[in-house]
């Protein structure tokens, strides 16, 4: 079966770029606007090979890590007070489901003003991308623990701090996986869009810095490192957690 959909997968790639090819030949776009496979192909192979894009993807990646974790941090403590207050959700709740409306993009000229053209102010733009889908996920995952499992807990004598820690917190986990899933993609999108007005090493930095000097092969082929890193480790990492807590809670 895996075999099956890897072929697919396979044979629906080589359409697309036979398809980008064909359109290129055609001559329906300039060259500049519209390059060939190849010579974006060649602008991967020169950017791995001279180190640039190797250096960009550990900046972003040194960006990406602290944004997460501080989202991840914020998020959750969040999601806990919303989910477990009553007054707190009705007042504060419907804010935040504002706030996650909000694209990344929006906030870049917020934190450039706060805290100017830093990584400071790329690490606060993923912070606030990633925080509050966590925290709304979260909120969910305490929300809807089963009411038995917590009347059974409290029928034995289990309350307060340890209710919440030895039934609440287990039974919230899947949600908190999916939290943790939708916060990472949030957050790298966020990254990108900081990235791209600030003026230190990074992908985001990178693609505009390919811009500005007309280089549509890299732009390409940094919007392709883009989308197959955020494929890949969606797929490598967060599904396969997330299909695990999944399956061992019985979902």
């Amino acid at each position: 079966m895996k075999w099956n959909l890897l072929v697919k997968r396979t044979i629906f790639l080589i359409a697309m770029v036979g398809i980008w090819q064909l359109i290129y030949s055609l001559n329906i776009f300039a060259a500049i606007i519209f390059p060939s496979p190849t010579k974006v192909f060649g602008a991967l192979y020169e950017g791995f090979a001279s180190g640039d894009f190797l250096i960009a993807l550990g900046a972003s990646f040194k960006h990406l890590f602290s944004g997460l974790l501080l989202a991840i941090l914020i998020g959750t403590l969040i999601g806990v007070i919303l989910g477990k207050s009553r007054q707190a959700d009705e007042t504060a709740g419907m804010y935040l489901i504002a706030l996650q409306s909000i694209p990344s993009i929006v906030w870049v000229p917020l934190a450039i003003m706060i805290f100017g053209f830093s990584e400071m102010a790329v690490v606060s733009v993923i912070v606030l991308g990633g925080t509050f889908v966590m925290a709304l996920n979260v909120r969910t995952a305490i929300r809807n623990v089963p009411p038995q499992l917590v009347r059974a807990a409290k029928t034995m004598g289990t309350r307060g701090f340890a209710l919440f820690f030895r039934v609440e917190v287990p039974a919230s986990i899947p949600y908190f996986m999916s939290g943790l899933r939708l916060a990472w993609a949030f957050s790298w999108r966020a990254l990108m869009a900081g990235e791209l007005l600030s003026n230190g090493p990074g992908l985001g930095y990178t693609l505009s810095y390919a811009q500005d000097y007309a280089r549509m092969d890299q732009v390409i082929a940094i919007i392709i490192i883009i989308g197959v890193i955020g494929a890949v480790v969606d797929h490598l990492v967060f599904s396969k957690l997330e299909k695990t807590v999944m399956k061992r809670w019985g979902y």
